[in-house]
């Protein structure tokens, strides 16, 4: 049989029979997943940075947190697509995405008991790289599950209930370190103990997708090497989707990164009060970002198609980002936040949903998509190394202007050297 691609597949009109997937299996589908942003983001948030401040005394806590992270997202873009061309490829009773799930938490949270009883750094890291790459193998299952089980007609649906993930499972993940406050191993375990109960639950009762034997796809070097690429000129709907992710997340990077710096500069704010505006900012994002990732996904469902809500979302977001460049005070920057929740909610509620439609074998979905995670990852890493140069040269063009404005000021007043040579001068 030849296989269609998803794009085909999606303009091509349901069978009257088409199976659709109940409010039961998206229920368990979101918790699982949330779950699974929530093994990443509780320690990215806050225990991952308490714990290097523990060790290292916060003058060189920076660096060191860097060394981590960074070293930490470099695994990741290489262990999800590579975990994710595993799972295509695994013939095993318990079906292709089930065991990956499974290895993937166990794993990772083995990572995380690594990182919560380091003695320095060098085992911190380690144990970072441990978790990063079983906890990328449990999401890149965890993403292909979306094309294996949901027909086209609900993945917007779906896409836009997964987006809210995220926000919630950051909220979620700064409560629970918080309840355990003082007790370093409860801050790091509990989190893996929650969401762990959640992708259990969800893996026991996925219908998981079965691959036989004679059916696996051939391995060999370059195979290997095609883990990490999807071929441009085969699939161009495939990159001009991950080059609107990679440009979208890369704009997120950088308000998230520097906000703090942004406020403390631009705005004024006092270094006590950072954290409590930072919470409150990301707070009003949330809100949004929930609201218009349900609604957003479902209408792109109604409406059959995708890119015009990404068009809008990109919009958007370009005029949130004004609005907070502009802003003259703290009210001025929640606006912000709340515009920008209003463009990443409806983005992340079609993003997934049009990559799935587009992709170019349905054999490969899981590698495919790991490679499109990439374009989610890869901006947290560039952004911190550019941001010091577009920053200087704003700055530079800064003092030039001041420098004009205050000679032009200089010669009015009859003090500038050029108008005392020439008194005639008007």
């Amino acid at each position: 049989m030849k296989y269609r691609t998803a794009a085909e597949a999606a303009l091509e009109p349901e069978p009257p029979a088409v199976h659709r997937v109940g409010w039961g299996f998206i229920s368990l589908y979101t918790l699982a997943y949330m779950s699974t942003s929530l093994l990443f983001i509780a320690p990215l948030l806050v225990t991952l940075a308490l714990k290097v401040n523990s060790l290292v005394g916060i003058e060189r806590a920076p660096n060191s947190l860097a060394l981590v992270a960074g070293t930490g997202a470099l695994l990741a873009m290489v262990g999800n697509p590579f975990f994710g061309k595993m799972s295509d490829r695994t013939a095993s009773r318990l079906g292709m995405r089930r065991p990956w799930m499974v290895i993937g938490l166990v794993g990772g949270s083995l990572g995380i008991l690594v990182v919560a009883l380091a003695p320095d750094i060098p085992v911190v890291l380690a144990g970072w790289c441990i978790a990063q790459l079983f906890f990328n193998a449990l999401l890149a299952a965890m993403v292909a599950v979306l094309p294996d089980q949901v027909p086209s007609v609900q993945r917007g649906l779906v896409s836009g209930v997964l987006g809210v993930c995220l926000p919630i499972a950051s909220v979620c993940g700064t409560f629970l370190v918080k309840l355990f406050t003082g007790n370093m191993l409860a801050m790091f375990l509990v989190p893996c103990a929650i969401g762990g109960l959640f992708i259990l639950l969800f893996a026991v009762r996925l219908k998981d997708r079965r691959l036989a034997s004679a059916e696996k796809p051939a391995w060999s070097l370059r195979e290997f090497a095609s883990t990490f690429y999807v071929n441009p000129r085969q699939s161009p709907d495939f990159a001009w989707a991950f080059a609107s992710r990679f440009m979208f997340v890369l704009a997120y990077a950088f308000l998230v990164t520097y906000q703090a710096y942004y406020l403390l500069d631009k705005i004024g704010t006092a270094k006590a009060d950072v954290p409590q505006q930072i919470f409150l900012g990301t707070l009003a994002q949330s809100a949004v970002i929930v609201a218009a990732s349900l609604i957003g996904g479902k209408g792109s469902d109604r409406r059959g198609r995708r890119k015009i809500f990404v068009l809008i979302a990109s919009i958007v977001y370009g005029l949130a980002l004004f609005v907070v460049a502009i802003a003259s005070d703290f009210s001025g920057f929640l606006v912000g936040m709340a515009i920008s929740g209003l463009g990443f909610g409806v983005y992340v509620a079609v993003d997934l949903a049009l990559v799935v439609d587009v992709l170019h074998d349905k054999r490969s979905a899981a590698k495919d998509l790991g490679v499109f995670n990439i374009a989610g990852a890869l901006p947290f890493s560039i952004a911190p190394a550019i941001a010091p140069v577009i920053l200087a040269i704003g700055k530079w063009q800064l003092r030039r202007a001041v420098h004009g404005r205050r000679a032009l000021r200089h010669y009015r007043s009859g003090r500038h050297p050029a108008r005392e040579a020439c008194p005639m001068s008007t």
